[in-house]
């Protein structure tokens, strides 16, 4: 396997679709791993895009929010509690106590059990949304391709965040 400079996985340049896929999320993770590294906690904490309040380790703890929701309620439809509790929906909240490698346990045991739950499901198979996903996707149904796709969207967008917060924290950019 290729990596980037930095460590990053290179996504194949031909693979079949799954293989594809899983490259890229891979590689959409390690980049917002990479966004946090070789920070101090005061410096995660830094919310650097006013009136944002969104954090680096804001970010890691919605993605471990994000990773369960979509492979565990969706996906394999089960009942499973919200990663930091009832009072943290969306993840972004940050708590004293709670720090990265805190997060980046649960965010990346949250990226195993996903990996596990969908190792030998057919892209085709499908997960159920709730009623109100379903009104903003149109359908209460989607394929475990349509989730896999979501989520490299969904880590290319908040690691456009994470690129600008890192960069207004001290100066760090790149892919």
């Amino acid at each position: 396997m290729n990596t980037t400079p930095d460590g990053r996985p290179v996504p194949p340049a031909h693979a079949d679709e799954r293989a594809m896929l899983e490259a890229w999320l891979d590689f959409h993770r390690a980049t917002l791993a990479l966004k946090c590294s070789g920070l101090k906690d005061d410096q995660l904490r830094l919310a650097a895009a006013s009136p944002s309040s969104m954090t680096l380790l804001g970010l890691v703890q919605h993605m471990a929010e994000v990773e369960r929701n979509w492979f565990q309620r969706v996906f394999a439809r089960q009942k499973m509690p919200l990663v930091f509790g009832e009072d943290n929906a969306d993840g972004f909240a940050l708590h004293p106590e709670r720090g990265l490698d805190e997060a980046m346990a649960t965010w990346q045991a949250e990226v195993a059990r996903g990996r596990e739950l969908i190792a030998e499901a057919s892209l085709d198979d499908s997960g159920h949304l709730s009623e109100q996903e379903a009104g903003h996707v149109g359908d209460r149904e989607v394929s475990l391709r349509w989730i896999m796709v979501h989520m490299i969207e969904e880590y290319a967008r908040h690691n456009g965040h994470a690129d600008l917060i890192r960069e207004q924290i001290d100066g760090v950019t790149g892919a």
